[in-house]
């Protein structure tokens, strides 16, 4: 893995906190039947983008995040942590008028049971949009690859976006996206775009009995896009270009406990290999790779060099004594 340098990458995205409440299971409530959980532990991440951005940390990029946060207890837990990982945090913006996501996840005895939210989805008001694009110019100097993180908070509006990508095709800055909902030509021009396969069977509106293959060219018609990648679970990633060429990366995993933030992981490992001029064919495999390893874990994981490079090395010895 030495060939991922240090590089600079803009996330752009809906940025939340993560809240995890760890305990035990030991008795049911005499107030209703329910579970009475003892906490034992409770950790705060940054979630959302927020997961993106620490995983290309982990991978040693430059990043700079691009989103807002309320001003409230969960923004300002946030800031905290990009601060402790001395992410220039330049582009955060504070709206007053805005609540910060919080996801709480509930996990008892290594599962999870229960997840609350408190969120209140509001759009990116015309006045900090403004205020926002104007500061593009200076937020973008240097910037080798732009990940748009959509967690469909309202951060990302049709005519921000629009804005943003056209900015990073003017500076020849490749863009990928994570994309949300079935409106994929919000990202029209992007360079790559990775939904799951259930976010690319809605989005293509061919129905269910549509193959991969004509899913793949209706988004990628409508999306204008150079590539197209699918994340398909258990059955891995496959990667589509704009001329009609399937990839296929089968999944690379021991044990599934948590698919949480699995797709940012993947979000990162592109974005860093693509800063890195590495071929779209071998950042698929790595981001592949590192998924296998981000579902092997609770909660959201950040990935390092290190542990890449190890399961690189145990499936290439695998692959070489299954040949002998």
């Amino acid at each position: 893995m030495h060939q991922l340098k240090r590089k600079k990458v803009m996330v752009v995205g809906d940025l939340m906190l993560d809240v995890y409440t760890m305990g035990l299971v030991d008795r049911i409530s005499p107030e209703a039947p329910v579970p009475v959980l003892r906490v034992t532990q409770e950790n705060r991440k940054a979630g959302g983008a927020g997961n993106a951005i620490l995983n290309l940390v982990t991978l040693g990029m430059e990043v700079i995040p691009l989103g807002r946060l309320g001003n409230d207890f969960a923004g300002r837990t946030f800031l905290e942590t990009m601060k402790q990982e001395n992410v220039d945090v330049r582009g955060i913006f504070i709206d007053d008028s805005f609540q910060t996501p919080l996801k709480n996840r509930i996990i008892a005895s290594g599962q999870q049971i229960v997840r609350v939210d408190f969120e209140n989805p509001t759009c990116l008001s015309p006045k900090m949009e403004k205020q926002i694009v104007a500061s593009l110019s200076q937020l973008l100097e240097g910037v080798q690859v732009l990940a748009i993180s959509d967690y469909a908070k309202g951060f990302l509006t049709p005519s921000f976006l629009s804005i943003l990508i056209e900015n990073a095709k003017i500076r020849a800055i490749p863009v990928i996206v994570d994309p949300k909902g079935i409106d994929f030509t919000r990202y029209r021009g992007a360079t790559v775009i990775k939904p799951n396969l259930s976010e690319a069977v809605s989005a293509a509106g061919l129905g269910r009995e549509a193959t991969l293959d004509q899913i793949a060219a209706r988004l990628i018609s409508e999306t204008e896009v150079e590539s197209l990648i699918v994340t398909r679970s258990k059955e891995g990633i496959s990667l589509f270009s704009h001329e009609g060429i399937r990839e296929d990366y089968p999944a690379q995993v021991h044990e599934v406990k948590d698919v949480t933030g699995a797709g940012d992981t993947v979000l990162a490992i592109l974005a860093a290999a693509l800063a890195n001029e590495l071929t779209l064919s071998f950042a698929a495999e790595l981001a592949n790779i590192a998924a296998g390893l981000a579902i092997e874990k609770i909660g959201c994981a950040r990935i390092s060099l290190a542990e890449l490079s190890a399961r690189l090395l145990e499936i290439d010895t695998q692959l070489a004594f299954r040949t002998t």
